[in-house]
């Protein structure tokens, strides 16, 4: 036993030793591929002495002769004559993918290309270590795979929602070798395509991703038909199934339980198109209900469906007509079962076919909102299963609760004012005229502060302390460290008096106050909702101090040239009179808004907190986010930068500086604020001048037909490249005869060709195109006489500066052109007249005959009445 041990030890070494080196590889086993098909042999060396890029040849044996060279990495010349001209074609080829790896493509295989192909490394070391070369047999069958698609129709394949399909594709092989097929149904919806459902070459189902539900409901199933058709049954088409389908089959060899594909033909089956499902879901728009009363509304849900769909209906109640808004409230749901889930004081009831109806009973303020009719329509499927075609929404319904509010007025009165620092401050708030409301009303009031600003500011208010319904007090943060130390007391003196105390009133507190008394109401379930708001008049605290001073002086350090320079400003601040300052500091632009006689419009730009927080203010260009910085160079001094300057940055720039002194802890009053003096930003440019004019072909216009006007610009001055210029054009309108209506906009066009057109509530369109360089063509098809009016454009041209940036001129406006829309009187009163006619007609034999009646009838009565009158004057005359 002793002598044996060592000679597996023995063996392992030589091993190792005939082992290390480089080691060549191809695939093993034989490659079996179809004439016309492309073959791919790789080859990979490991080499651990050799070059960084390893060199390759490549030799073929055919029909079992010698090995002829077939191609090299290394030599050009390398190949045998035979293989010469598909090398230069392109027809064969080797592709490095690695220092060490190389593939041998023949992209266009043949029958004599049948053999074995070695991979050999061309070697110059002293002594072999390793395997410098390997073999692999490739065998070619002829291409006997054929695929073609089933009876189908060549038009696009329509269906509805739910209705079923059925797809057909026919292969078969007559390879002289076994092999296995492979059919694989893919959807192509434009770029995308997705697998639907595959039978492997091993007689396996797959669905691809998405269809695993539906394949095993048994929705989508894929069968065999004959001895070479497969077919694709879908029994629910849903609307994730349009598209162009497509039959992929692949042919396998194996060999062991080693695979290979060796071809793949695919046919296009059928386009299908899914027809979606209308559904309408209507409501009242506009309900006023009195307070107790109940609120009754009805969904209408109208659908082109009639086949076997179950509806399910939602009612849903929302503070905003935004049915996508968050915190709606469900009040009442009819399930696809026609099973109704509500509340005590909710009913929902299905009155019609095609009618749901809500009923809300003894509605309270709390009510009033929107209340919106979400309809859903089901169909059944496969084992119980259910899908939904479609889904809608109604518009909101608004519901206005109507109620007699309580009648009061509130008084703020100042009982203690302070004439020093820490002196106290007393304030009470009185009800007046809030009689008899005690049993279904109780008051509560919030106290506010106004800061005092300057004068181009809007003054803010502040919360001090808010009563809630519940009696609870709660704090603003302001007041809320002062009110926990006791220097802030807020109480209730009696049922109509409120009180607000400061202990020891300081510089900070100066201000305006007022108290806002609320009145809450008794809801049905006994809670308490605020009904309205009663706001006093102001009372201001004030007192003499000695004045703050604050200067500042703004200067140009750098001289400012032209467009697309970076401008700089720095600002110096000096104070007397505050104590421990700190500064914030503002930004501002005047800038002009109209002619020589129009004042200037201030804009906030940027600005910099007494805590070195940078906020932008009015600076909303998106391109240029990051174009303004404002920073504190020292503790009396700030730096203001704006890169790449455009052209509408012209104007006056001044720095608005407040001091800040500290009252306690992180609370900060506000000192005193002062402005620089400005900075002008000029910029002496000799460009083009643009002007617009609008010309129209067609100033009058009959009514239906079209209007066409164009706003042409022209360009005075230096002449631009096109690719230099751009612009954004805008049509207005004015509709009106006295012309002294606000013009409105009509559509633009953008720089970027991108088309804005507003809504109209006509049936006139408008179309806006550029048909020329410097010409706009505005269209209002099938105009009508809503659409007379005068018409102008507005252009704001940009400039390509030579650093490369985009430079906005100013906006110019065209002079108007007016439009009229007259009617084709002929086709007008064609009708009326003819009808005028007849009826004149018919009214004049009428007539005639009315006169004719009267005087057969009335004239000879009349007669007889005159004989007698004559006889009676005979006899008197003879007495």
């Amino acid at each position: 036993m002793g002598r044996r041990a060592p000679r597996p030890l023995l063996l392992a070494l030589l091993w190792l030793a005939l082992c290390w080196g480089r080691v060549v590889r191809v695939p093993a086993g034989t490659l079996v591929r179809v004439a016309g098909t492309e073959l791919v042999i790789p080859c990979n060396v490991s080499d651990y002495d050799g070059p960084s890029e390893q060199n390759f040849d490549w030799s073929v044996s055919t029909s079992g002769g010698s090995f002829v060279e077939l191609a090299s990495t290394w030599e050009a010349g390398f190949a045998a004559q035979p293989y010469r001209e598909r090398l230069q074609s392109g027809d064969i080829l080797l592709r490095r993918t690695a220092n060490d790896a190389v593939e041998l493509h023949i992209k266009n295989v043949q029958p004599a290309d049948e053999g074995r192909y070695k991979c050999s490394t061309p070697s110059t070391d002293a002594t072999v270590q390793g395997n410098y070369e390997d073999t692999v047999q490739v065998k070619v069958l002829p291409d006997a795979l054929h695929v073609s698609a089933g009876p189908q129709p060549s038009a696009p394949l329509s269906l509805r929602e739910g209705e079923p399909f059925e797809l057909r594709c026919s292969a078969a092989t007559a390879s002289p070798v076994h092999t296995h097929l492979a059919v694989q149904w893919e959807l192509a919806r434009g770029p995308s395509r997705r697998t639907v459902l595959t039978l492997t070459h091993e007689s396996r189902f797959r669905a691809g991703p998405g269809y695993e539900a539906r394949y095993r409901s048994g929705d989508v199933r894929l069968d065999t038909v004959g001895g070479d058709g497969y077919r694709l049954s879908v029994s629910r088409a849903l609307s994730a199934d349009q598209g162009s389908y497509k039959c992929v089959v692949s042919e396998w060899i194996g060999d062991q339980g080693n695979w290979q594909e060796i071809q793949e033909k695919a046919v296009e089956v059928a386009t299908l198109v899914i027809q979606p499902t209308l559904l309408r879901a209507s409501v009242a728009r506009n309900v006023s209900v009195a307070k107790g009363k109940d609120l009754d509304l009805t969904c209408n849900v109208t659908t082109d469906r009639a086949d076997d769909i179950r509806p399910e209906v939602m009612w849903y109640f929302g503070r905003t007509p935004d049915s996508t808004a968050p915190g709606l409230h469900v009040l009442a749901r009819l399930d696809r079962d026609s099973l109704v889930h509500s509340s005590p004081h909710v009913a929902l009831s299905h009155v019609d076919a095609r009618a749901y109806h809500l009923l809300v009973r003894d509605i309270s303020r709390e009510n009033s909102g929107y209340y919106f009719c979400h309809v859903a329509l089901w169909v059944p499927g496969h084992n119980r299963s259910w899908h939904k075609v479609a889904e809608g929404t109604s518009s909101p319904c608004a519901v206005d609760v109507t109620w007699l509010e309580p009648n009061y007025q509130v008084y703020l009165n100042a009982s203690k004012v302070p004439e020093f620092s820490d002196d106290p401050t007393e304030l009470e708030c009185w009800i007046v005229g809030a009689k008899g409301t005690e049993a279904n009303v109780r008051f509560t009031v919030s106290w506010y502060y106004r800061v005092h600003r300057r004068s181009d500011d809007t003054a803010t208010s502040e919360l001090l302390a808010a009563m809630n319904g519940d009696w609870t007090l709660r704090y603003g943060e302001r007041s809320k460290p002062r009110a926990q130390t006791g220097d802030f007391i807020f109480s209730k003196e009696h049922t109509d008096t409120f009180s607000f105390r400061i202990q020891r009133t300081t510089e900070e507190d100066r201000g305006s106050y007022y108290c806002a008394v609320s009145a809450w109401t008794r809801q049905q379930n006994n809670s308490w909702a605020k009904s309205k708001d009663v706001l006093s008049k102001p009372v201001n605290i004030f007192w003499a101090s000695e004045d703050s001073v604050l200067v500042v002086k703004a200067r140009q350090p750098k001289p400012f040239f032209a467009a697309g320079n970076t401008f700089e400003m720095t600002c110096k601040v000096s104070s007397k009179n505050i104590k421990s300052p700190r500064y914030s500091v503002l930004i501002t632009a005047e800038k002009p808004v109209g002619g020589v006689s129009s004042p200037n419009e201030t804009k906030y730009i940027i600005s910099l907190d007494q805590d070195s927080v940078v906020k932008l203010e009015n600076w909303t260009d998106a391109s240029r986010v990051d174009g303004v910085v404002l920073e504190k160079v020292q503790e009396d001094e700030f730096r203001y930068r704006m890169y790449q300057t455009q052209v509408s940055d012209a104007g006056l720039y001044r720095c608005v500086v407040t001091a800040w002194s500290p009252v306690g802890g992180s609370l900060w009053r506000e000192a005193a604020t002062s402005l620089s003096n400005p900075i002008e930003i000029d910029f002496q440019t000799s460009g083009p001048i643009f002007n617009a004019s609008v010309h129209s072909d067609t100033p009058s216009v009959i009514r239906g037909e079209q209007i066409k006007l164009f706003c042409i610009i022209t360009v005075e001055g230096a002449a631009l490249d096109p690719d230099n210029m751009g612009f954004d054009v805008s049509w207005f309108a004015v509709h009106s005869f006295g012309l002294d209506k606000p013009p409105v906009f009509l559509s633009c066009l953008d720089r970027k060709g991108i088309v804005t057109t507003a809504q109209r509530d006509r049936r006139s369109d408008l179309s806006l195109e550029r048909v020329g360089v410097l010409e706009f063509l505005l269209r209002v098809h099938g105009a009508e006489d809503q659409d007379f009016g005068n018409y102008h454009c507005a252009v704001t041209p940009w400039v390509k500066a030579p650093t490369g940036s985009w430079q906005e001129e100013a906006e110019i406006h065209s002079k108007p052109v007016f439009i009229t829309v007259k009617m084709d009187v002929l086709n007008a009163f064609k009708y009326p007249l003819l009808i005028g006619v007849g009826l004149s007609t018919a009214i004049g034999l009428l007539s005639c005959l009315i006169g004719y009646c009267s005087s057969h009838w009335c004239c000879k009565k009349e007669v007889q009445e005159t004989r007698r009158e004559r006889r009676r004057l005979m006899s008197m005359e003879m007495d």
